[in-house]
C-alpha cells in the first residue's frame, strides 16, 4: 500500500484538566477525502490546529509527506504544501478578489511583505492566483471588492488562496458552514474534483456533504477517535450511533 501523504501518530493534547486530543491516530491517503466529524466540543478544530502547527502536541508525531513535521510551525508546513481553510472568514474586504489571492499565496510561500505595487506586478504570482480563481469559478469576479462577494463566494476564495499553493494536503474546518443550500451545493461539487489535486482533511457538521464526498471517515467524541471507516461502516456503528443520538437506536438514520 502507498504511505499516506499525512499520518498522525498517538498525538495528544490537553488544557489543564482537560485532554482535548487523546493519543489520535489517522492518515490521509492520496486522492482521497477523509472527513472528520463529531459532537460540538469533541475536540476537531484543535486536532486541524495541532495538525496545521498553530498549536503543539503534548505527545505524539506528524508526518507529512514521508517527513515529520511535528516541531515546525504554521509557515515552514504551508511552505511544503499544507493548505489550510478556516472556519470563519478573515479575508480582507477592501481587497479585490485577485489581490486577496495574489497577497494570500504571497504570505502561504514565506516571503517578506512587500509594498503593495511590486506584488502585483509579480507575473508568476499574478498567474498562479488567476489559476486558482479559474478553478473555483471567480475568475470573472477578479477585479470584484471581496466585501461585495456572497459568504459562499468567499468561501470559494479561500479555496482558491489554498490552491495557490500547489498543496499536497488540504485541511478544511468546516468549510459549508453558513452557506446555504445553493452554496453548500456549489461548494460541495467544488471539493469533490479538488481531490485530484490533493488530498483533503474534511472537518465538517453538514453530514450529507459528508456523506457525499467522503472516502472514508473518522469519528471524534471527547477527544478520542472512536470509529473510522467507509460511509456505510459509519452509518451500521452503533457506537456512532449512540454518540450522535444518544440512545443505541439502529433504526434511527443518522443525522
Amino acid at each position: 500500500m502507498t504511505e499516506p501523504v499525512l499520518d498522525i501518530r498517538g498525538l495528544t493534547k490537553s488544557f489543564g484538566a482537560l485532554t482535548a486530543s487523546h493519543d489520535i491516530t489517522l492518515d490521509l491517503r492520496s486522492g482521497e477525502i477523509h472527513a472528520l466529524i463529531g459532537p460540538n466540543g469533541a475536540g476537531k478544530s484543535t486536532l486541524i490546529a495541532q495538525i496545521a502547527g498553530a498549536l503543539r502536541p503534548d505527545a505524539g508525531r506528524i508526518v507529512f509527506d514521508g517527513r515529520d513535521v511535528t516541531a515546525l510551525d504554521t509557515a515552514a508546513r504551508a511552505r511544503l504544501g499544507m493548505a489550510r481553510s478556516f472556519q470563519i472568514s478573515a479575508l480582507p474586504m477592501d481587497y479585490t478578489v485577485l489581490e486577496n489571492a495574489m497577497l494570500g499565496a504571497l504570505g502561504q510561500r514565506g516571503d517578506v511583505v512587500r509594498f503593495f505595487t511590486p506584488v502585483m506586478r509579480d507575473t508568476d504570482l499574478r498567474a498562479r492566483a488567476e489559476s486558482a480563481l479559474e478553478t473555483v469559478g471567480l475568475i470573472a469576479a477578479r477585479h470584484t471588492r471581496c466585501a461585495e462577494l456572497s459568504h459562499g463566494q468567499r468561501r470559494q476564495l479561500e479555496v482558491a488562496i489554498a490552491l495557490t499553493l500547489a498543496p499536497r494536503v488540504f485541511l478544511m474546518d468546516e468549510p459549508m458552514a453558513g452557506l446555504g443550500a445553493e452554496g453548500t451545493r456549489n461548494l460541495t461539487t467544488l471539493l469533490d474534483g479538488m481531490r485530484r489535486e490533493a488530498p483533503i482533511l474534511l472537518v465538517e457538521h453538514d453530514m450529507d456533504a459528508v456523506f457525499a464526498l467522503a472516502d472514508r471517515i473518522s469519528v471524534l467524541v471527547y477527544g478520542k477517535i472512536i470509529a473510522t471507516g467507509t460511509v456505510d461502516e459509519i452509518r451500521r456503528d452503533p457506537e456512532v450511533r449512540i454518540a450522535y443520538l444518544g440512545e443505541d437506536d439502529t433504526d434511527v438514520p443518522l443525522p
